[in-house]
């Protein structure tokens, strides 16, 4: 049973959580002196410079084109609204911490004279995830009120953040391992995530919201997939060997730890809880899974995604393992 103190945050808790840590510390490109000329901003990815223009193309605004109306909190009960007011909250989290990910990115795209497509285009993925983080946080409201915070603090460290904002700013970590890593790794299982929810969630409202973020990372996926195609050609196998270090890192320091799913956090009360507040969440209908049935989507991504690395980059991503995933995968 779910009750109130499961989800009341611990008004004493401080953030001392440790987040995942991709890799060590090094200095970054703040400081280093700007050679903006010259300025070029013809095309130089068509792919990208396309994404570009169809995310242009594809704005939506989380207060006025979400039918909230539809949503009818007064239907469920007290326990499955807590759970989903959680559930939402925490998804806002992570959208929350996208949004500074595209502004340190498109400093680095201006750092390394990168083709302009990309920093045009990470423009508008920063304004989408800001809607992400709103239209989360709205569900949230909508259900009886966002938490602002994890209820317990031993739980911070699996979804505080994946470290990027700092990767990005560090002239020591390859550009494309960053990517690499952020985009064709951890953005293409939350994608297939959240294309399984919207295959399962009953509520009109929180399917419409899935769906219409769904929509958007289909170019954050793109655009990771446009780059790489572009730079691997000219990459030599070292510089290889760093993009898939930096994959692996992504995914056993952060995917494998809970950052998208709770069932992969480390085991403790607190992730029990949110295991819990999955579950009911999902039982009601308004925008969760549950381990079982998220397993079989989470495998065949990492599957899929070795695959294309592979065929693509010639990259040989190995398997991985994790206490609650029976051999490897």
């Amino acid at each position: 049973m779910l009750n109130a103190s499961t989800v009341t945050l611990d008004q004493g808790a401080t953030h001392i959580g440790a987040a995942p840590t991709l890799f060590p510390d090094a200095g970054t490109i703040i400081d280093v002196q700007e050679n903006r000329f010259p300025i070029r901003l013809g095309v130089e990815n068509r792919r990208i410079r396309d994404l570009f223009h169809n995310a242009t193309r594809s704005q939506w605004n989380p207060a006025t084109d979400i039918d909230w109306d539809q949503l009818h909190p007064e239907q469920y009960t007290d326990e499955q609204r807590r759970a989903a007011r959680m559930y939402w909250s925490r998804r806002a989290w992570g959208e929350y911490g996208a949004i500074s990910e595209s502004p340190a990115l498109q400093i680095r795209f201006c750092h390394e004279h990168c083709p302009p497509d990309m920093a045009l285009f990470f423009a508008i993925r920063s304004q989408e995830e800001s809607r992400h983080a709103e239209v989360c946080f709205r569900m949230a409201e909508a259900l009886g009120g966002y938490y602002d915070q994890p209820a317990a603090v031993a739980f911070q460290g699996s979804v505080a953040s994946h470290g990027i904002r700092k990767v990005a700013l560090d002239p020591a970590i390859s550009l494309e391992g960053t990517i690499a890593a952020l985009v064709c790794a951890a953005e293409e299982i939350a994608f297939d995530v959240f294309r399984h929810l919207s295959e399962i969630t009953v509520n009109p409202v929180a399917r419409q919201v899935v769906k219409a973020i769904l929509r958007d990372e289909v170019r954050h996926c793109a655009f990771g997939w446009a780059f790489l195609q572009q730079r691997m050609p000219q990459m030599t196998a070292a510089e290889k060997d760093v993009v898939r270090q930096a994959v692996i890192n992504m995914m056993e320091k952060v995917e494998l730890n809970g950052y998208h799913s709770s069932w992969l956090a480390p085991a403790s009360p607190s992730s029990t809880d949110e295991m819990l507040v999955d579950e009911i969440t999902h039982q009601a209908g308004l925008g969760a899974t549950t381990e079982a049935l998220e397993r079989p989507v989470f495998l065949k991504s990492i599957a899929s995604m070795r695959q294309r690395m592979g065929e693509e980059w010639g990259i040989e991503i190995p398997m991985f393992h994790h206490p609650k995933i029976d051999g490897p995968f």
